[in-house]
């Protein structure tokens, strides 16, 4: 029940049936070897043996001696085949295709966590410490699937979980024969058996629906696109799996509005120019007709040495490679690392991955920007406005996949854009004209306090208001370049920042930006910016401006001063009217911590705390529970003639416990001088420890039949002394137990079962009379 939980990761599921049927063998076996009956480490020495021959056959036949055994050959092939799946794991998105190697993982994990089980739970006779394995299954399956229905795998597990410890409380009570609770009510009737178990199932039950409900009520933890808490692989496990879909309008205007413009990056580069210097973070080519986000994408290793060419570049197409060193501000987390495009190399340390579809690295293990410094060599391309216009149709993958528009995007996207290019003759034609349309002669205002909502409507409100920011202007030009044919996605990152007098550039807060990039083959990527009043125009796509006095409208309206300054970027207020008529700096799409925030806010912290605190102490909670129970019977009480009786039935109680604890169940039918014979003799007692033993008996029987007890001094030493001799017999796995999951604290579920049997006979007693009568009578 707890592998369903594996479901979700892998496709075709056919696994799982096979995976049943080796289970259910290996199960029979420690079964039938429990039966014969064998010691227990023969059990599961047995239960190895026959579960490496079911994996031998079922993977590695013709690798095995007589096809059975796992021989030298046969291993090598396994620890081959899990090399493979390994790699199977890091490069295909979930679900992945089931090959042989993730066929092996998921099979012998299941057999592994599932012997594990069967040998604490079965062949130790200890249900609750096997909560542990199951945990960590259905960790691991959780933290890698996405499919939003995790609860109903949590509910399978726990289910499965709660089976296996109702299943050993009938096994223990079955021994003891029926147990009885409440007292007999007016009349004598008495209102019946009560089992624990059935005080278990109900807690079980609770605690199983407050598991599920509870999680709904506490804060997301979710981080955003560039925020300092990002996921960037989505299955958060680290050196696998994808790059996580996110939405970049989450928590848009609260990093657009900040006043403070606090420095993310500072950056040096060989570019003269650095009007052209964008820092690119990651690229937003699936559009569902509400939001662009990343497709899910395979990563690898980061390559050694040059990075590939970028796709569509052709060799006639004018290059630079240029050098820029990055560094990141101490507060600055993010996942994703901001780089030029397309990058060539990248010189940084720490744990990285790559997409090579976007060229875009992405932190593994919980890696990420904060305080780096690093080094990327990039490729600056200077295509012509002839070769961009001469450019070729892209193949028929390519156009399709980046092409798609769903069927929800409002018509009036495909009419404007064709109404906007008409006359146009090449797909650079219809590019430029659309740029121009945003940064020109559309009439468009830069805002950031405009409300555009973010559903199927969202661009067709745009292109109606025509107000609106960074996020919005690059969603509207890539799904109206995608209308007309032309392949387009969206980038998000940082547009080019303040020079310094050092030679650096200060890239802050405002600096964040999304633009489209449009597919041209010969070209690949290439960077529009139809923003009006944000980042730089593109050379290529003004032909005329290097024969024109005349300013271009749309080059940046923040004036560049001629002096770099000597200062970095200083925070201003920056109102709303202010940024209609000549702006405030760039905005940041998602981009950035929320002004005054570094880091968690305190109430997260102390959740995690609380998490944290409560992992590290349920497990000992056996233990802490048993200790308790220890002090108060052995405490200084009993001084007294009065106090003198409940004294001496408390130690005798935790002798008796303590015996349990370690292997030696109490038998009640027995009288406390026989059943300190019986400690004594299967506890193999030394005659010191024999002889503390019945004096705690000596003093129970002078309890029960003497009419006035009397204090007995040293009992509580007897108690220990008898602890330490039944240490000192027992192996190590049962004093391991005896400290850690000791058996008497069953009793905590008797006393439960007991104090419940009492509320409902209370409950019962004070019903009016009345309605026994009536009952009858109707």
């Amino acid at each position: 029940m707890a592998a369903c939980a594996l479901l979700p990761l892998v496709e075709p599921s056919v696994w799982f049936v096979q995976a049943a049927f080796l289970l259910a063998v290996q199960s029979g076996v420690g079964a039938a070897a429990r039966r014969v009956p064998l010691a227990r480490p023969l059990t599961v020495v047995a239960q190895v043996v026959v579960t490496l021959v079911l994996l031998t056959l079922a993977f590695a036949r013709e690798h095995a001696v007589a096809g059975l055994i796992p021989g030298p050959d046969a291993l090598r092939f396994f620890a081959g085949l899990l090399d493979r799946g390994g790699n199977d794991v890091s490069r295909y998105a979930i679900p992945a295709p089931l090959s042989d190697g993730i066929r092996l993982m998921l099979i012998g994990g299941v057999l592994v966590i599932g012997l594990l089980v069967d040998t604490i739970a079965v062949t130790f006779r200890s249900a609750a410490p096997a909560g542990l394995p199951l945990l960590a299954l259905y960790s691991v399956a959780a933290g890698l699937s996405d499919n939003g229905v995790d609860w109903l795998w949590f509910l399978l597990a726990a289910a499965g979980y709660l089976m296996l410890l109702l299943a050993e409380g009938r096994d223990r009570l079955s021994q003891w024969g029926r147990v009885f609770g409440g007292v007999p009510g007016p009349g004598g009737d008495s209102p019946g058996a009560v089992a624990p178990v059935r005080t278990g199932r109900r807690i079980g039950a609770v605690a199983l629906g407050i598991a599920l409900v509870v999680p709904l009520a506490l804060p997301a933890m979710n981080g955003g696109l560039l925020g300092p808490s990002g996921t960037g692989v989505g299955s958060g496990s680290g050196g696998g799996g994808t790059i996580s879909a996110v939405n970049p309008l989450v928590s848009l205007r609260d990093s657009l509005n900040v006043d403070e413009d606090r420095q993310v990056l500072s950056v040096r580069s060989e570019l003269t120019d650095t009007s052209d210097l964008y820092l690119r973070i990651v690229s937003l080519d699936d559009f569902d007709g509400t939001t662009w986000k990343p497709s899910k994408r395979s990563i690898t290793t980061v390559p050694d040495g040059t990075f590939p060419t970028p796709p569509g570049l052709g060799p006639d197409i004018g290059r630079t490679e240029i050098g820029t060193t990055i560094s990141t501000a101490d507060w600055y987390a993010q996942d994703w690392l901001p780089m030029p495009y397309p990058p060539s190399g990248v010189a940084i340390r720490g744990n990285w991955r790559y997409e090579p579809v976007g060229m875009t690295l992405v932190g593994d293990h919980g890696q990420n920007t904060r305080g780096l410094s690093y080094e990327v060599r990039s490729l600056y391309v200077q295509p012509t406005a002839e070769q961009l216009a001469d450019a070729p149709d892209p193949a028929p993958a390519l156009q399709r996949e980046y092409t798609g528009l769903p069927d929800s995007l409002p018509d009036v996207v495909s009419r404007t854009a064709r109404e906007v290019t008409e006359g146009a003759d090449n797909d650079y034609d219809r590019a430029v004209k659309l740029q121009e349309y945003f940064t020109l002669n559309g009439g468009f205002e830069y805002d950031t306090e405009v409300d555009v909502g973010s559903g199927s409507q969202a661009i067709a409100r745009f292109l109606r208001d025509k107000q609106g920011f960074c996020v919005h202007f690059s969603f509207a030009m890539a799904s109206m370049a995608r209308s007309l044919g032309i392949p387009a996605r969206v980038a998000v990152g940082f547009a080019p920042g303040t020079p310094q007098a050092d030679g650096t550039v200060s890239v802050g807060l405002r600096d964040a930006h999304a633009w489209p990039e449009l597919y041209f083959e010969g070209v690949g990527w290439t960077r529009f910016e139809p923003t009006p009043t944000r980042g730089s125009t593109p050379a290529y796509t003004v032909p005329d401006a290097a024969d024109s006095t005349v300013p271009d409208p749309a080059r940046p309206s923040q004036a560049e001063p001629s002096e770099p300054s000597g200062d970095p970027s200083q925070s201003e207020s920056c109102s709303a009217e202010r940024r209609k008529l000549d702006g405030c700096g760039s905005e940041s799409p998602q981009a950035v911590l929320p002004a005054g925030d570094d880091g968690p806010k305190w109430s997260a912290l102390l959740l995690w705390a609380l998490a944290g605190l409560v992992v590290l102490v349920l497990p000992l909670t056996p233990m802490l529970s048993r200790a308790r129970t220890r002090a108060v019977r052995l405490g200084g009480h009993g001084r007294s003639e009065a106090d003198a009786a409940p004294y001496i039935l408390g130690v005798w109680d935790e002798l008796t416990d303590t015996a349990w604890d370690h292997g030696i169940a109490p038998d009640e039918s027995l009288s406390p001088r026989g059943a300190a014979d019986r400690i004594v003799r299967v506890g193999r007692l030394d005659s010191g420890a024999a002889a503390s033993v019945h004096r705690v008996a000596d003093a129970v029987e002078q309890v029960l039949y003497a009419p006035r007890p009397r204090p007995v001094a040293g009992l509580t030493d007897d108690v220990r002394r008898v602890g330490t001799a039944l240490r000192d017999t027992a192996g190590r796995g049962a004093r391991l137990r005896a400290v850690f999951a000791p058996r008497s604290t069953v009793r905590v579920v008797w006393a439960a079962s007991a104090r419940w049997s009492g509320v409902r006979g209370r409950v019962l007693a004070m019903r009016p009379a009345w309605r026994g009568p009536f009952r009858q009578q109707g």
